[in-house]
């Protein structure tokens, strides 16, 4: 990315926390190659049709995103119809799963003082009698990019919560499923996407591509997946944070940060 000075960058890049600044997790992250978002680029006209269907997405995933984020605090805040089917959703999958958020720690700044980077938790909460990390997410799929940053978190919370357990990926999303051969209708951005049915061992069926699709209405989907094993993602996370500051220490010598 570029940066035109070196408060853009600090400002981009990172937080400024009780008189230091410190680089931000999810822009140190962002050094590492990400296919699924150039399979995403090569699918459209142009680069700026990419960007403006990014933004709307992430305007759309911000709504979400902070409806949850109330309710798990113990709110009952509005629910804007263009999210509802999320977060029903979402509401029944808390109950059943019994979720505790701390409401301390949502939406919380944590700082690694020793490795120097910071970040915004979205919750520590237990579940199933685990306390571990929670990160909510709003894409199509749970990636694995996020074991790097939640374990930059775990790490970062390491001595003050040493009986931190496990991270959890919590994907919160709506779709439309087709009643006659399964397929699936994501709408984000204003960008509809039809995912087909997929066999290991046949692939696409022929009348999922020829089909004439029957759409269910829009209904809300939530998938929870654990990661236990942070330490090792944490080293991979050290490993990008290594050619992070390799690829921008322009600005960070000019920032004092070595």
């Amino acid at each position: 990315m570029f940066y035109s000075t070196l408060e853009h960058f600090k400002g981009m890049a990172g937080y400024e926390i009780d008189g230091a600044w410190y680089p931000r997790v999810t822009k140190i992250i962002e050094i590492k190659a990400k296919p699924a978002l150039y399979k995403f680029y090569a699918e459209l006209n142009n680069f700026a049709e990419g960007e403006a269907i990014k933004k709307q997405s992430a305007g759309e995933g911000t709504l979400i995103h902070e409806t949850v984020e109330k309710i798990l605090m113990g709110q009952s805040p509005v629910i804007e119809p263009s999210i509802a089917p999320s977060i029903n959703a979402f509401l029944e999958f808390i109950e059943e799963k019994n979720i505790q958020a701390d409401h301390d720690w949502i939406e919380k700044q944590v700082v690694n003082y020793d490795e120097k980077y910071a970040g915004t938790l979205d919750a520590l909460a237990l579940i199933d009698g685990k306390f571990g990390v929670l990160d909510i997410k709003t894409s199509q799929a749970i990636y694995r990019d996020y074991n790097l940053q939640t374990s930059a978190y775990a790490a970062a919370l390491e001595k003050e919560f040493p009986n931190i357990q496990t991270r959890w990926i919590l994907r919160i999303d709506q779709i439309k499923t087709c009643q006659k051969c399964g397929a699936t209708l994501r709408s984000k951005g204003g960008r509809e996407k039809i995912k087909l049915p997929w066999n290991k061992n046949s692939g696409y069926s022929e009348s999922a591509k020829n089909c004439e699709h029957q759409w269910s209405e829009l209904k809300g989907n939530v998938e929870l997946k654990e990661f236990p094993y942070w330490q090792e993602d944490f080293k991979a996370f050290l490993g990008a944070k290594k050619l992070w500051e390799w690829e921008n220490d322009y600005w960070l010598k000019q920032a004092g940060y070595f």
